[in-house]
Parts: structure tokens; sequence; C-alpha cells
């Protein structure tokens, strides 16, 4: 005889959860390379505040997105995001996805 549980389906114990801010950072590291810049934020190379251009008022500044170091390690540390310098200081070498976390993008959002 069969008896009905009400409990959810459990997470696969591989099911990795990001917060928002670890999405973001890594839909940032998808559109491009990630480079050092001051006070510890990474972004994409040679990132400059933009316009948008269907504003009807007035020109309002796009800020340039941004990701922090200790998001960056947290998504190392998963095997979502990689350095591209192996021999040398990965402290301050740029970034990438790896396919890892373009298949979890591809996978969660």
């Amino acid at each position: 005889m069969r008896t009905k549980t009400n409990a959810a389906p459990a997470l696969p114990s591989d099911a990795i959860i990001l917060t928002p801010t670890q999405v973001r950072g890594l839909k940032l590291a998808k559109d491009g390379d990630l480079f050092l810049q001051e006070q510890n934020r990474w972004t994409h190379e040679n990132a400059t505040i933009t316009y948008a251009r269907t504003d009807r008022f007035k020109e309002r500044p796009q800020k340039v997105k941004f990701l922090t170091t200790g998001t960056l390690e947290e998504l190392k540390r998963h095997g979502f995001v990689e350095s591209l310098e192996h021999a040398g200081d990965e402290a301050e070498a740029p970034h990438r996805i790896t396919m890892a976390g373009k298949v979890w993008l591809f996978k969660a959002k």
C-alpha cells in the first residue's frame, strides 16, 4: 500500500543556489572578460558611463555595472569563473566565465 507524502522533492546534492548579486555578476562575466578596476571592482575593459539614446526628456547616464572581488571569489569557488592567466598573479588577472557558468545560467535563468 502506498502512502502519500506532502514533502517537496529534494534538490540534487550538486545543485548550487546563487544570490541575486552573484547572478548579476555571472551575467556580467557572460557579456565579456572582467578586468580589475579601482576600489576592488571588476568590470569590462575600458567601461565608461553611457547615455540612453531613447530618453524623452534628457540624457540619463547608464551606470557602469561592476562586480566586487568578494563576489568574484565566490563564483571562482563554485567554478563558474576562471582566471585567464594561469601562471601569473591571479589576483589581478582578467577573468572569464566558464562553461559551467554558462550552463548554470542557461538552466536557472
